[in-house]
Order: structure tokens, then sequence, then C-alpha cells
């Protein structure tokens, strides 16, 4: 799914725009246990209360794509004829009125995470009549695409702690009790995939809050299909394929041109929000490698080192494995952060036998917020 039709769907979470009426789901203890399960209809809540069920559902749609937001592809034969895939349609097709389906996704998911404390699952139903456009931007009213999908959440249960507030009205001190608190999800996934803006189900799009996780066991028994590695991970394993291939060719220039190039990609991709995301592959940082002339023998090595931790074909996530927003230059003692834009301000030298690292500085040089000048030997 590319940025825009994820966000289209984002902007239908809401009661007025969605056809979400129920959102059911079951409460596990600290056991893995399911201690309850319940539906409930959103009619019969406040406005404001149906609002928030609404919002944290609507969380398992933010986030980077490929960081916090990941493609889960099925296989021909699964859609075919796989439990996992026919349970997902079920759920889909009965707009989740089976029971028996949905206890069956519940004891599933329990048994497949490893979450400490109490959580809730939270899913929920959408029917979408996807709008279409004439050439000239005007919405026809009449279509044929009925967009229907669930949503999936699943959210830690956490305990408030004692605290003390101040009652205006009273004009008194009170102690605010401990009480229990539903998070944001820690994980979940919309099923179909809203690609081309219509319905993919040999497509899943998948959630996690934090990019160093993956929950790996979720995945199988939910799709048993290959899930990338969290982007943590991506980073870590790229950044030591570099320096273990290229070795004592790994400079400053070398880590410099990569930096660049993909913040060149990125940069350039940014505005098209409307197309897939850009991705790199061994090829793309193979011809990094040889505009700093480093040795042919240390590039092959790099490639067979990356076909063995991410996979011959594998592409990634520029974001996932360089962080363009910063470039950080550090030494045990020192530590450097330089705007991406301007890496031609530092460059590293060796002077009298001794190594630096040389900062251009022109103007408005300030240590800890004072104004400095810089003076002449």
């Amino acid at each position: 799914m590319t940025e825009k039709e994820i966000a289209e769907i984002r902007r239908r979470i809401n009661i007025e725009k969605s056809n979400i009426s129920t959102v059911r789901g079951c409460y596990v203890n600290e056991n893995k246990q399911i201690i309850s399960d319940f539906s409930q209809f959103l009619g019969t809540v406040p406005k404001d209360e149906a609002e928030e069920i609404l919002a944290i559902i609507k969380k398992t749609l933010s986030g980077q794509i490929g960081k916090n937001l990941i493609d889960i592809e099925f296989s021909n034969q699964q859609v075919v004829d796989s439990d996992e895939h026919r349970l997902l349609m079920e759920l889909r097709n009965s707009e989740l009125k089976n029971d028996e389906a949905a206890e069956k996704f519940y004891e599933t998911a329990v048994r497949s995470l490893d979450i400490e404390g109490k959580y809730l699952i939270l899913l929920a139903f959408d029917k979408y009549d996807v709008p279409a456009f004439a050439k000239d931007n005007v919405r026809l009213e009449d279509t044929d695409n009925i967009f229907t999908y669930i949503l999936c959440a699943v959210c830690p249960v956490t305990q408030t702690k004692p605290a003390l507030s101040y009652a205006v009205n009273e004009k008194e001190f009170r102690n605010i009790k401990t009480d229990w608190v539903i998070g944001n999800p820690e994980l979940g996934f919309m099923f179909p995939a809203f690609d081309d803006r219509q319905a993919n189900i040999y497509n899943a799009l998948y959630y996690i809050k934090k990019s160093s996780e993956s929950f790996d066991d979720f995945t199988g028994m939910i799709f048993n299909a290959d899930v990338p590695m969290p982007a943590d991970t991506q980073k870590e394993i790229f950044n030591a394929i570099i320096e273990e291939t290229v070795s004592e060719d790994c400079d400053f220039e070398v880590m410099q041109t990569v930096h660049n190039q993909i913040f060149e990609l990125v940069a350039e991709y940014s505005p098209r929000k409307d197309e897939p995301p850009v991705t790199i592959s061994k090829t793309t940082v193979k011809r990094f490698f040889e505009e700093c002339n480093v040795p042919a023998e240390k590039v092959a090595e790099f490639e067979e080192q990356y076909d063995k931790n991410f996979g011959k074909n594998a592409k990634l996530n520029p974001k996932n494995v360089v962080d363009v927003k910063k470039f950080e230059i550090k030494t045990p003692d020192v530590s450097i952060k330089v705007n991406p834009e301007r890496l031609d301000l530092v460059k590293t030298q060796i002077i009298n036998g001794q190594k630096y690292i040389v900062i251009r500085a022109e103007e408005n040089v300030e240590v800890n917020g004072v104004s400095i000048n810089i003076k002449e030997d």
C-alpha cells in the first residue's frame, strides 16, 4: 500500500465517516487466559468514548511504511486453500458476526503472543463505498467498488499509579485511586490490503509500534508468511556488513557517499505519496562503493554477506538502514551531529601524524549557547 492509500483509510476511522458500528474482542490476563469476550455496539456509548475507541484502532494505520507498517504477502496456495487465510476471509465476509471464527482467532492470537501483563484484542469491520472520479476530478455518483475489511489491534492494559489531585469546585485535595487503562496498540493489522484503491486479498498490512520488535510467533500463526526483520535489526546488520567487508577502506568518504546517496533517494521520493516506497538493493550500495573506489573484492564480499543476511533479491527501505534526518560522528569522548545537507563542512585529516575530524566553521559558532569568535593563531 502507498502512503496515499493508507491515509485514505485512516481518514475514515471516525464516527462520522466509517461504517464501524460494533467493536468486538477479548480481554486476556497476565496468565494468557481469555477472561471475557465482548461485542460493543458503538451506538450505545457516548460519542466521545466511541471516538476514543476508534482512535485506538486507528493507530494501527500509523507510522512509517517499511518500519511500522509492513506489507504481508500470501502465496497463491495460501489464498486457494490454507487455514490462516480462510479464517481471515471468514472474519471479513461474516462482518465479524461469526462467533466461532472470532473465538478461533482469539485463541490463535493468544497462543502466539508473548506480551507481559494484561491486554485486549480488538476487532472492527468497515464497509467503504470507494468514490470514483472523472478526469476533471469530479466525483462520480455511481460506483460498484465496495471495499470491506477488518482491523485488528492488540492493546496493553496497564494500571495507573495513585496520585494527588486538586478538586477546583470543592476546593480540596483528593487522592486519585489506581485504575486500569487501555494503551495504544503494540501491534495489529488490516486485511485485506487496499491496493490501487480496491481489495487485494493476497496482502495484509501489518502494524508494529516499536521498530525493534516483530512478534514473529504472531505473524507465523496468523499469516504463516515471511515477514521482514525489524527495522532496527536491519540497520544493525547493514552497518555490520559494511564495517566487516569494506574494513580498512571504510573511511569517512565511503560513509558520506552512502548517506548522501540514500538521502537524495529518499528526498526525491518524498513528494510522491501515491507510489510504492523507494527501496535499495545490494546493487544500489555496490554502485555507491564503486564511486568511492572500494576494491572489487571487498564489494563482492559485501554482496555475498548481503545475500546471506537479507536474501539474494532482498530490497530494503532506505530509512530502515540510514537515518536520513541526521549524520552523526562519534569518538569515545566526542559526539558531532551534522545537518545531512551540509556534510561538505566535515572531513577527516591527519595533521602531524594525528587523526582529526575537521569542521569548517564560518559563522554563528556557539559554545553552551554563547556565541564565540575563532581567533587566528
